[in-house]
């Protein structure tokens, strides 16, 4: 077995492009997700090692020390900080002339050869999912062979391999959990909406919804739905249980855990019987949702620990969300957001400015449908074209951005990239600073959150601190344009 490490390749300060992150960019407030897709890999490879330098403010001077002597050195990269990983590709090729040197992640895999082509440096890129194909590489296995990768041969040209085969049985891949004990300082990974620390893991991947502008399912985890057995589930809960005990809360992160009733009501069940929504129990537990889950299912969830859900609304505006592909009608979503109040369930409620059909009206529309349903706490995002989604194909083809992948900031702030003939970037990017101020600024809003703070002492120290990296926040934004 190949020695072999797995790197989050340092980067912005404060910049979350974690190998689990929805988006890359620097947040609101500060937060960092867990490399899983990292780690996964990781777990496979007998004595291998994760670093994730930006949850540890790590610079290369900090780990370059670590590439000495490794055999296998993978990198997990995305469009956003794609040129910072291929200078970092390029310090370790100088440092370590013999290692064989890959990225992972959804830039490469859906754009191997233009990866290959921007530096010397890299030896191969993984397309699809990559669990296996690393570990085929790290015993051995000559290149030629390795399902799922595309590679450079001898005479300098790229080798495209077939295709590998998705993952069906997820009981196939180990716990994740053990590689964030043994690597990483757990309370390095904040959430401004979860409890700290917590801990964050998949229990299947791929996800059914065909929302255009979704990163994941459309370049990695596919549109197949395929989840781990709720024993394996049960037994990864026991070991933070046992072996992170300081964790207060789990995550888990599909793409939309709740899609299949049944299976997440057995889930929560089999949490209820660890101790999960007893009186004095020291976690709970939270996920991503659709906006669409009936009250019934609700309930079992909520009488089991779950304390949040993360709800992707979108849009306020229904032809909007019919745009984008996503399954979901705002009398429904207003719905389930009720049932979730009444049940006290909390939410973290997600918006997304400039998707197609956007007008100002339309995010005037958003806005207030934000106020009315009153999540407890959001993020807005600008509506961003990854390469390898359809929202990518749509935006070029209309010429909605000029094409040049620059995502963010020269510092990690999210830029708006759309601009429509109707609705320019400028407007766009400006209206972000305007919903989170017209939401946030409220009297019934703020006194939520005062009366939130009074309560807990944690929470008082924490929205503090949260409240100043918010006004940072704005500030930033201003600047970078």
């Amino acid at each position: 077995m190949m020695r072999s490490l797995f790197l989050q390749g340092p980067s912005f300060d404060g910049y979350d492009g974690g190998a689990g992150a929805r988006y890359q960019m620097k947040r609101e407030v500060k937060s960092f997700w867990y490399p899983t897709w990292l780690a996964q890999p990781a777990a496979m490879v007998p004595g291998s090692k994760l670093i994730d330098a930006p949850a540890h403010d790590q610079s290369w001077d900090d780990i370059k020390h670590e590439v000495d002597g490794m055999e296998l050195i993978v990198l997990h990269t995305s469009t956003p900080s794609f040129a910072q990983d291929v200078k970092c590709a390029e310090l370790i090729r100088a440092r370590n002339p013999t290692a064989l040197i890959g990225f992972v992640g959804a830039k490469v895999a859906v754009e191997p050869d233009k990866s290959l082509a921007a530096t010397a440096s890299v030896d191969f890129v993984a397309r699809e999912e990559y669990d296996f194909t690393i570990l085929e590489i790290a015993e051995g296995k000559p290149l030629a062979e390795v399902d799922g990768i595309t590679w450079r041969a001898p005479d300098g040209s790229f080798v495209r391999n077939k295709d590998r085969a998705m993952i069906e049985n997820m009981d196939d891949l180990p716990m994740v959990s053990p590689i964030y004990k043994r690597d990483l300082q757990i309370e390095k990974y904040f959430g401004g909406y979860l409890k700290h620390p917590y801990v964050s893991f998949y229990t299947g991947r791929g996800c059914k919804s065909r929302c255009t502008f979704c990163l994941w399912p459309q370049t990695i985890g596919g549109h197949n739905y395929r989840g781990r057995s709720v024993a394996k589930v049960v037994e990864e809960v026991k070991y933070i249980m046992e072996n992170i005990p300081e964790t207060k809360e789990i995550f888990f992160d599909d793409d939309t855990l709740t899609d299949i009733h049944s299976r997440v009501e057995e889930i929560a069940i089999a949490l209820g019987e660890l101790g999960f929504g007893k009186p004095g129990f020291p976690m709970t537990w939270s996920c991503n949702a659709k906006a669409n889950v009936p009250r019934k299912t609700l309930e079992i969830l909520k009488a089991n620990g779950l304390r949040l859900l993360l709800v992707g609304y979108e849009s306020g505006n229904q032809q909007i969300l019919h745009n984008i592909k996503k399954g979901l009608r705002v009398d429904v979503a207003k719905q389930f957001t009720k049932d979730c109040h009444e049940l006290g369930i909390v939410i973290h409620g997600t918006f997304i400015l400039g998707l197609p059909g956007e007008t100002e009206e339309t995010i005037e529309e958003t806005i207030n449908y934000a106020k009315e349903i009153n999540p407890h706490t959001i993020q807005v995002s600008l509506a961003a074209p990854y390469p390898g989604t359809f929202l990518y194909k749509q935006a070029t083809e209309n010429g909605w951005f000029d094409n040049s992948n620059s995502l963010l900031t020269d510092d990690g702030n999210q830029i708006a990239q759309l601009s429509y003939p109707h609705l320019n970037a400028t407007v766009i990017f400006d209206k972000v600073e305007e919903f989170y101020k017209r939401f946030y600024f409220r009297p019934s809003k703020i006194g939520s959150i005062v009366w939130e703070m009074l309560r807990d002492w944690d929470m008082m120290k924490r929205r503090l601190r949260e409240g100043v990296e918010f006004f940072d926040f704005l500030r930033r934004r201003k600047e970078a344009v």
